[in-house]
């Protein structure tokens, strides 16, 4: 039976310990919300409450010779991220090392590619500070698989969408959009095929995969689609420099950055088979 401890159990964490429980798997999982604690406990999983912001915050948990599904966000603001960080620290300083490690990274470590297509060997050059974050993690989690000799896959995971992650107070609230012949390509992937590729990870993975359904359409696309799926009025579309003056920062950043991401690796050597390989069939499984 094999045993899991899932670090930062939201709501990809949840769906992959959910799927792994009905495999008869051993799951032990971290959260901070009490609340949401209780369903994983009744399912059958362990439940661990702490906060990653600080070191000392951070009881001795049940990773030792456990697959760890690392998918804790980093915190907002700088370029390292600190949870990672104050994890790490927490596992060797109790000894507690895992078998495997899985870490749940963004395919925003690649920065802005004008469009270009990126495989998991195209350079690393984050422009955001999220993207630095997450490549110091992947840096970070590849450096201590070196030194405990054990298997690090770092997952590069585009936009995830699913049932209750549609855009649906954006749509309703009307916020306005990049003009649609303006946005660049962006990629998503439905989080129950996110789920899958990290239960194939867990048991069968080696290296970096980027995780993505492998049709890019730009998020004015996706708003758009959702729109029209939930039948409520597109949102108004607007051109640049109007979007740079009313756009939240980091929404506008998601409209700047733009690159194609290749998921022949995760398809070829995960074995995976997508439910949802384009957004239309995933958003219509989502409502």
């Amino acid at each position: 039976m094999p045993k899991l401890f899932i670090a930062g159990c939201g709501y990809t964490g949840s769906l992959v310990a959910d799927q792994a429980l009905r495999a008869g798997w051993d799951v032990a999982v971290h959260l901070r919300d009490e609340a949401k604690a209780a369903p994983l406990t009744q399912a059958g999983a362990s439940t661990c409450l702490c906060s990653m912001d600080q070191l000392d915050e951070i009881p001795r948990l049940p990773v030792s010779d456990r697959l760890l599904l690392y998918s804790v966000p980093p915190q907002g603001g700088g370029s390292i991220d600190l949870r990672a960080r104050n994890f790490c620290a927490a596992l060797e300083r109790d000894q507690t090392i895992p078998s495997r490690i899985v870490y749940l990274s963004a395919t925003s470590v690649y920065g802005d590619t004008g469009g270009q297509l990126v495989t998991e060997t195209s350079p690393t050059v984050p422009s955001s500070a999220m993207g630095k974050r997450r490549l110091d993690a992947e840096q970070l989690f590849q450096s201590f698989g070196e030194r405990h000799a054990i298997a690090v896959v770092i997952l590069r995971v585009s936009a995830i969408y699913g049932k209750g992650r549609l855009p649906l107070m954006q749509i309703n609230q009307g916020q306005p959009l990049l003009r649609e012949d303006l946005a660049k390509p962006s990629n998503r992937i439905h989080v129950e095929d996110l789920a899958q590729a990290c239960l194939a990870a867990l048991t069968r993975g080696n290296g970096i995969y980027n995780i993505s359904d492998g049709h890019p359409a730009s998020m004015t696309a996706y708003f758009n689609a959702c729109a029209d799926a939930l039948q409520k009025p597109r949102q108004p579309q607007i051109d640049l420099a109007e979007a740079q003056k009313v756009m939240p920062p980091l929404l506008f950043t998601y409209f700047m950055e733009s690159r194609v991401v290749d998921n022949q690796r995760m398809l070829r050597d995960l074995g995976i088979t997508l439910r949802y390989p384009e957004m239309l069939s995933g958003i219509a499984a989502s409502l």
